[in-house]
């Protein structure tokens, strides 16, 4: 059977109402993203909290802009082909907390996601991809005219 975003809404719809009924706490639902690792300031720092340096794939792509006129309301997204992809994360490198957003893929769903970003300057956008314990990555570069983080 594969699983549609139809059913991921679901899952995370019941998911939300066992956290309103009390059943499970926002600390559990959080507990999947290392939340320390967005605190972080430099790339490298953001790879060493998610896993280590990745190797590039072309079965990983990063879908954003080439030009984004306001750098408060990037959408960037990613995709991965890999087989038993687990996590993405979007990281934004120039960006005061370079990791922007980490999420998990529930098994049998299509590994893809898609988000708004807020991107302070022109800079690289890197999809890193966990998929059988390992990780792999893309990158593409997004020119801001406008900028979001506080610019």
């Amino acid at each position: 059977m594969n699983n549609t975003r139809r059913t991921v809404i679901k899952t995370t719809s019941a998911f939300g109402t066992l956290v309103a009924l009390g059943l499970v706490t926002q600390q559990q639902a959080m507990a999947a993203v290392d939340r320390a690792a967005f605190d972080v300031k430099t790339l490298d720092d953001a790879l060493k909290a998610i896993g280590g340096k990745p190797a590039t794939s072309d079965q990983v792509s990063v879908i954003a802009p080439d030009i984004a006129e306001n750098g408060a309301v990037v959408p960037v997204g990613a995709t991965s082909n890999i087989p038993n992809t687990t996590e993405i994360y979007l990281i934004v490198e120039k960006n005061p907390t370079p990791l922007a957003a980490g999420f998990e893929i529930p098994s049998g769903t299509e590994a893809s996601v898609q988000t708004r970003l807020k991107m302070g300057q022109s800079t690289n956008v890197i999809a890193v991809v966990k998929a059988d314990g390992k990780l792999f990555s893309a990158t593409k570069e997004t020119k801001v005219t406008l900028g979001g983080c506080g610019g």
